[in-house]
Parts: structure tokens; sequence; C-alpha cells
């Protein structure tokens, strides 16, 4: 299971980034690119997709491994 986070990576762009790893998987032109990988990613690993949006805060994320069931919250 890994998780990983769709990013802007400061210079107009976007990067998909393995939670824990120093530097970015791969970096796209458009935030779609970016989301649309980032998703695969981690459905192939049963993992999370964290999308951050420019100022930092995350308005989406998406489980594709173990939810607990009921769900929390």
């Amino acid at each position: 299971m890994s998780n990983y986070h769709s990013t802007p990576d400061g210079n107009g762009s976007w990067q998909v980034t393995k939670e824990g790893a120093k530097r970015a998987s791969l970096s796209f032109d458009t935030q779609k690119e970016a989301m649309v990988y980032g998703k695969e990613l981690a459905k192939q690993t049963k993992g999370e997709h964290f999308f951050h949006g420019r100022d930092g805060r995350i308005p989406e994320r998406d489980s594709y491994g173990n939810d607990p069931f009921p769900p929390r919250g």
C-alpha cells in the first residue's frame, strides 16, 4: 500500500510524489494529468491519492485500499 500526492511544483506545473519520497515520480503540465496519474498509482498499490490545491489544502482524497466499515466520521 502506497500513498501518492498530486501537488503544484511552484513553477506552474504539477507533480505526483509517493509519500515519503524525496523526489517526484513525474511532473505534468496540467493539474488533471497529475490527478489521473496519481489516482492510477494509488489504485495499483491499493493506497490513497491526495490532491493538494495551490493553497496547500487537500480538497480531494481518494482511497483504494482497505477502508474501515462502517466509515469513520
